[in-house]
């Protein structure tokens, strides 16, 4: 049972729904089997019953199947199983042939009409239903129920039915089939919406990143561009004025000089504002990121008082743990804690995610120790109970006030 449970919870979410999708349509088979197939045992005796019974299985089966390879064309896995299809109207005819061909040969009883007619309506509807699932257009699912409704009516006759038996025989047909063909329908959509919702939120993380690289770039091109444009004209100026004999071209290369020192600590200050994280913004960012890909996040404790590069230190662990929870877990619950011990700060990140969460020697998590040892701090991270992974960093800090 616990080896069941991992393999349940090492899933994604996406995978989640759409195991939950495709094992729905094969319960669907056994109801279908339990519903129309097993009653007829209480209706007909003898080997009529087993014939019955085989013959709602075994479409049971090709249903099944055909809902299988059309939830993989749905998903881009393969091409659209038209073949299948074929082969489910196919064998869907020629059981209600031989469900007709039953009742008008066997012998005059009113429990071996009941059923065939049972078995008749139920082979109709659980072929329009299942076969919805391999056709994208409205129109074309319309024109499948509203087929497999017709043929209920056509196919009401050859088993005695009167013309109202058999349009109350259509309509039922109609309405099962739709109610079906609707049902997968909409889990197909809603299998769909929950990738395109996935693969949204790894797209967000990308463009969060791109556009960090983005402003970083913007910056240091406004620092370099600026400063270059100028060294070039001095130093162009400069060479002029050593071409003619003329003293001023030393004061223009001093000049030179200062603005490339003035340079180098513009963009020294550009990378340490870029490599430097305030641990306040990063928690209230962690608890927005989070809260808006639906995972709860509960912070407790302020980072006022911290020296600077201890607040970058663990501002950076707030930024690597909220990360690996949106990319490695699939966590409903992220506690985010800040406390003091004594001279040490100790921030703690935990989380209901740790089939998926990453080991201890991730290069994110090698990363942060190796920011953390900057300052004397520690870290520690990996799973502390069935299904919680905690990350827990800590730092020396004097005369530090943390809320708690």
């Amino acid at each position: 049972m616990r080896e069941a449970g991992g393999w349940w919870r090492r899933k994604s979410t996406p995978a989640k729904v759409e195991t939950y999708t495709r094992w729905s349509f094969h319960f669907f088979a056994l109801i279908y089997v339990a519903s129309v197939g097993l009653p007829v045992f209480g209706q007909v005796t003898g080997q009529l019953a087993v014939w019955l019974v085989l013959l709602v299985c075994a479409h049971a089966v090709v249903c099944a199947v055909t809902a299988s390879l059309a939830l993989d064309w749905t998903r881009g896995r393969r091409e659209q199983p038209v073949r299948t299809l074929w082969v489910l109207g196919a064998v869907t005819a020629a059981i209600s042939v031989a469900v007709i061909g039953i009742a008008e040969r066997g012998p005059d009883d009113e429990g071996l009409d009941m059923a065939a007619g049972a078995v008749f309506a139920g082979v109709l509807t659980f072929a329009a239903g299942i076969g919805a699932l391999g056709v994208r257009r409205r129109r074309r699912v319309l024109a499948l129920v509203g087929g497999f409704a017709a043929g209920a009516v056509l196919g009401g006759f050859p088993l005695g039915y009167a013309v109202p038996e058999s349009l109350v025989t259509g309509v039922v047909v109609l309405v099962a089939a739709g109610f079906l063909a609707f049902t997968s329908v909409f889990s197909v959509w809603l299998l769909n919406a929950v990738y395109e919702l996935d693969t949204a939120r790894e797209t967000r993380a990308r463009l969060a990143v791109a556009e960090e690289r983005l402003r970083f770039g913007r910056d240091l091109h406004d620092v370099v561009g600026r400063n270059l444009a100028v060294i070039a004209l001095k130093s162009e100026l400069a060479v002029q004025l050593a071409r003619r004999g003329r003293g001023e071209a030393v004061d223009q290369m001093t000049e030179v000089q200062r603005i490339a020192h003035e340079t180098q600590r513009e963009v020294r200050d550009v990378v340490r504002g870029y490599r430097e994280a305030d641990l306040g913004t990063e928690l209230t960012g962690a608890q927005g990121v989070l809260t808006a890909a639906g995972i709860t996040c509960v912070v407790t404790g302020e980072p006022n008082g911290l020296p600077a590069e201890v607040q970058s230190a663990l501002g950076w662990v707030v930024r690597e743990a909220t990360t690996n929870v949106l990319r490695h877990g699939d966590a409903k619950l992220c506690v985010v804690a800040l406390r003091s011990e004594g001279e040490r700060v100790v921030l703690t990140v935990e989380n209901d995610g740790a089939s998926r969460s990453p080991g201890t020697g991730g290069s994110g998590l090698a990363g942060l120790r190796e920011r953390l040892a900057a300052v004397a701090g520690t870290l520690e991270a990996g799973p502390v109970r069935e299904g919680v992974f905690r990350l827990v960093a800590e730092v020396p800090v004097a005369a530090a006030e943390v809320g708690s």
